[in-house]
């Protein structure tokens, strides 16, 4: 199908479908789109965010079974089949004679791209290597200034996978300040938070009433949005003096106090109220996963805060509550 036609299609099952690239359109159009369809008929909507304990054991499924069909050795093979240059041609082969792109996402409803990132994290043997020694960042500092943000070289290097070595250098490439934040750095935030809001609005409404002649204005957006993810590293960079999770970190805190008034889960009678109603909420969702829960209904329902605060207010307590937690189920 044409372009035009396979961006409106894909739309229906993809909200931020404008801001995707026609290249990737067009790899949609036939690795998605007739899934999407299938899902749909089933009554399953195209999920997005983290994968479910669930979804990685389908994908888990999936990769033993491709593995089992074509006689390739190990998933690292199959996934990273750049490491093995020797084996690179026919494992390709394999690849496009049992549909690997099919077989992998099979049962996950999700675009095909994620599943397949998704697979490559599970399965590379350099993704968990615990904490970094002072000489791996050293190593680490001196290959970005030989090769800039080539991370998949530097991870090879490393030995080490490409998200890990890029969120490393994020928070070592500069004097971190783990102390209290101080007045001029929230202004810096606030103000990087407001031009990378505004930047967005008039993205999406070409039409709307400020400009950036006005970037001293206040001006009005929906609640969803303020809780919306934010180009963290970009934020990062404009602050200055904090990495990317401190400054994530720092304007959840910063909403909560705003849209709940500090009182939310505050201790005392009230803030056991607010815990106990979480705790009824979730239950009533019969999620059988963490990540199946739709946090911004539940957060809306007991006070009006932002997800990721309600989220880490869960998390807190399942932590300081309920004996060998990471051995249960939701």
């Amino acid at each position: 199908i044409g372009l035009d036609t396979a961006r409106q299609e894909l739309e229906e099952f993809i909200p931020h479908v404008k801001n995707i690239s026609d290249s990737s359109i067009k790899k949609m159009a036939g690795r998605d789109l007739m899934r999407f369809k299938e899902f749909k008929k089933q009554g399953v909507a195209v999920k997005f965010g983290r994968f479910t304990q669930k979804e990685n054991r389908q994908i888990q499924k999936n990769v033993d079974e491709f593995l089992a069909l074509t006689g390739i050795d190990s998933a690292e093979k199959l996934l990273f089949t750049s490491r093995y240059p020797e084996d690179k041609d026919t494992i390709h082969r394999l690849k496009t004679q049992h549909h690997f792109c099919e077989k992998i996402s099979e049962g996950i409803p999700r675009p095909w791209r994620l599943i397949y990132y998704r697979a490559r994290k599970m399965f590379d043997p350099n993704n968990y290597k615990g904490r970094y020694t002072k000489e791996e960042k050293e190593k680490l500092k001196k290959y970005q200034a030989l090769y800039g943000n080539d991370w998949k070289k530097i991870s090879e290097l490393m030995s080490r996978s490409n998200l890990s070595v890029a969120m490393k250098y994020s928070e070592i490439k500069s004097t971190i300040n783990y102390g209290p934040w101080t007045k001029e750095e929230t202004r810096k935030l606030l103000n990087a938070v407001k031009e990378v809001m505004r930047r967005k609005l008039l993205s999406e409404n070409p039409g709307c009433v400020f400009s950036q002649d006005q970037s001293d204005m206040d001006f009005w957006i929906d609640r969803e949005l303020l809780c919306t993810t934010l180009p963290w590293s970009e934020i990062e960079i404009k602050v200055g003096s904090r990495y990317w999770r401190q400054c994530r970190q720092k304007w959840n805190s910063i909403l909560t106090r705003k849209l709940t008034g500090g009182q939310l889960f505050n201790r005392g009678i009230n803030g056991l109220k607010a815990k106990i109603n979480l705790i009824k909420r979730l239950y009533e969702t019969r999620a059988e996963d963490a990540n199946e829960v739709n946090w911004d209904e539940v957060s809306n329902a007991i006070g009006d805060a932002p997800r990721a605060y309600v989220q880490a207010q869960f998390y807190k307590l399942k932590v300081s509550f309920v004996p060998l937690w990471r051995r249960k189920t939701f």
